[in-house]
């Protein structure tokens, strides 16, 4: 009876390494769409104790604190090292993260979030809506999804809520539900001081559509058209001093400052420029329910 309950244990174990090695075999990368995707940047202060950490296009933000630090996504997968070099040129560690924290759940801004968790200890938290997609690694995302995960599976510690506040040394950020370039996409709200004010920055993801089909057709999605609608009308609402976006080039980083270029929060500014391309995502939404 020992021996076979033995036997039985060996078994399920063997069993379950087989099936985190069968996992572990399906995460496929997408090819990337854009050079600038894994092209370096130098990282700067954007304000306060707020940094530009990612790529030339893929916009990672960190957040220093007394208590730790806050990571806003990782760029695709082979982003790490990019990503530790930029944070230790500024003068931190990769190893001081405590939070992570995504505006989508696609491999292009969590790529690398598995891996720079498991380097780091820290707590993941992602809207509710998009915990699912991050935990199965990208199978189930309503567009992208099949039976193989586009980006390493993440533990999801924390599904965060509309409105919900997240506090580390001094810092709140809100997070904002703002679906339908995924079910949980999401936008940041914190108030940073430096020397001279406090600012109101706004780190927006902008709902780019990202399905050739009739919302009528994504059955995954019921309410693909009403989320959209709620994002655009949020967006339109907002009120803040500085604007950030998840891509570089949506925010039109490069044309407003230039590597090297003085500390100056102000050319984040432009409520103009957000405006317009808000407005132009409700041009593209508005022609896709014709």
């Amino acid at each position: 009876m020992r021996k076979n309950i033995i036997g039985k244990a060996l078994a399920i174990i063997g069993l379950c390494c087989m099936s985190l090695f069968a996992s572990a075999q399906t995460v496929k990368e997408p090819a990337s769409l854009s050079p600038g995707w894994m092209r370096t940047y130098q990282p700067f202060r954007i304000v306060g104790n707020l940094y530009y950490v990612g790529t030339y296009d893929l916009a990672c933000y960190l957040i220093v604190t007394p208590k730790g630090n806050i990571l806003i996504n990782t760029g695709l997968a082979a982003s790490t090292p990019i990503i530790k070099s930029n944070i230790e040129a500024l003068g931190f560690k990769l190893s001081d993260t405590k939070i992570l924290l995504t505006t989508q759940a696609h491999y292009d801004h969590v790529g690398a979030m598995a891996e720079i968790k498991k380097l780091t200890g820290a707590k993941m938290m992602v809207d509710a809506a998009d915990a699912g997609v991050m935990e199965d690694g990208g199978r189930s995302d309503y567009e992208y999804g099949g039976p193989t995960s586009a980006f390493a599976p993440v533990k999801v510690d924390a599904a965060l809520k509309d409105g919900e506040k997240i506090k580390l040394g001094g810092t709140e950020i809100t997070i904002l539900h703002h679906p339908g370039h995924t079910k949980g996409s999401s936008s940041f709200v914190l108030n940073v001081k430096d020397d001279t004010k406090t600012w109101k920055v706004l780190i927006a993801n902008m709902p780019t559509i990202v399905t050739d089909k009739p919302f009528s057709a994504v059955p995954g999605y019921p309410k693909i058209s009403a989320d959209y609608a709620y994002t655009l009308a949020s967006l339109k609402a907002q009120q803040f001093d500085l604007w950030l976006s998840s891509h570089a080039s949506q925010m039109d980083m490069h044309k407003k400052r230039k590597p090297g270029d003085a500390y100056n929060p102000s050319v984040f500014a432009d409520r103009a420029g957000y405006d317009a391309l808000v407005a132009g995502y409700e041009k593209d939404y508005k022609e896709k329910i014709k």
